[in-house]
């Protein structure tokens, strides 16, 4: 008689199909139009009736007022299950184990998670405008206007208490441009150096050009389905190892310097039955470098204050020894909204399926997805993080 998996376990599970629908820097069409051009192509790409998907995961900030329900009447679907995770970076970590558990439970058979939003010409004005109520009481008197001054001070704050520099920050940023120059998908097709990086103008101190993401729009979509029915279909797909999330960690520190990936990362690498040097990638959450700094401490690549140190001992691309963010990331890919937090999924998808082209890692089996989002004044509030692998 076989033992039941534990509570934690994924076991059974499959990820597959990943989807992007292609950045734009500006759109005049809606969310829905992305999240129906996403889900048009998960169905192209996995050979199911439209009908056959009976679960849905959306995520998006331009969908407002509508909600997920409003797009299964607007695509025509009809499903059984039905999520709508509002955690922005972070929401690819948590629809993939909200859908697992769909699955698991035979609530759904096949859930499509989709992330997307649009970017129309007047967006920013708008996003300063509604950005954040609970973040713009503390921030507006200051002279604050959007994230760019919130993760300025945020940065500021991390330089002092650990010495990082500038240049620290700039070596993630062009480790990622190079990924990104194999990326079809990415906005950004031209190199950076670090003298471009650190040259580049000031946006709000010590922030420059080339810390900020550029908002765009687009989509990216992937199936959770049961590990035999992927199998059945012919999809080349992962499997879950392991996955964590966590709200609101470390609420009394004066400014962010930590994020909750920290509170579970053991429970994380003791589900997956790994350690963090296990690791074939890793696709880090990047708003901003001083993020992907954090998660590189916080999910135990390197000690609380080790970033600056870590970041110059490593070659982050694809052809170095640790392997950051393949797509690029948000900070060379870009940021089309919810999608941004799952970018790194998709990425990770194609990693472990042998899709990922001329920036794919040969051989790799093991690969680690970090979420991140909901900003406040002083630090994000939800953060995620999922061990994907090759199936045995």
């Amino acid at each position: 008689m076989t033992s039941a998996p534990s509570r934690r376990s994924y076991e059974g599970v499959a990820v597959a199909v990943p989807v992007t629908v292609p950045y734009v820097r500006y759109s005049t069409r809606t969310a829905h139009w992305f999240l129906g051009q996403a889900l048009q192509a998960l169905v192209a790409s996995s050979g199911l009736k439209k009908e056959q998907i009976d679960g849905l995961c959306v995520s998006s900030f331009s969908l407002a007022p509508d909600t997920a329900v409003g797009v299964t009447q607007h695509l025509g679907l009809s499903p059984r299950w039905l999520d709508h995770v509002p955690t922005g970076g972070a929401s690819g970590v948590m629809c993939l184990r909200r859908a697992a558990r769909a699955v698991q439970a035979g609530d759904a058979e096949v859930v499509a998670c989709v992330g997307a939003d649009t970017n129309h010409v007047d967006s920013f004005r708008q996003t300063l405008g509604s950005f954040s109520n609970f973040a713009r009481d503390a921030t507006y008197p200051y002279g604050s206007g959007g994230p760019n001054s919130i993760f300025a001070f945020i940065t500021a704050n991390y330089m002092r208490t650990f010495g990082a520099r500038r240049e620290d920050f700039g070596r993630i940023a062009v480790a990622q441009r190079s990924n990104a120059l194999k990326n079809p998908h990415a906005m950004f097709k031209k190199p950076l150096t670090l003298e471009e990086y650190m040259n580049a103008r000031p946006i709000s101190d010590p922030l420059h050009l080339f810390d900020c993401v550029m908002p765009c729009a687009g989509a990216e979509a992937f199936l959770v389905m049961n590990a035999a029915r992927a199998r059945d279909l012919g999809l080349a797909h992962a499997v879950i190892r392991g996955a964590i999330e966590r709200h609101n960690a470390y609420a009394d520190d004066p400014v962010m310097v930590r994020g909750g990936w920290r509170v579970d990362r053991d429970d994380l690498y003791a589900q997956a039955g790994v350690q963090p040097g296990d690791m074939d990638f890793v696709q880090t959450y990047d708003d901003y470098p001083v993020i992907v700094m954090m998660q590189f401490e916080d999910l135990g690549f390197c000690e609380k204050g080790e970033g600056p140190a870590f970041v110059q001992s490593h070659d982050l691309t694809v052809e170095g020894d640790f392997p950051n963010n393949t797509s690029g990331g948000q900070l060379s890919a870009g940021q089309a909204g919810a999608a941004a937090g799952f970018l790194g999924m998709t990425d990770a998808l194609r990693q472990l399926t042998g899709t990922a082209g001329p920036r794919g890692i040969a051989g790799a089996k093991l690969g680690l997805v970090a979420g991140f989002g909901m900003v406040t004044y002083d630090r994000c509030l939800c953060t995620g993080a999922v061990i994907l692998g090759r199936p045995s």
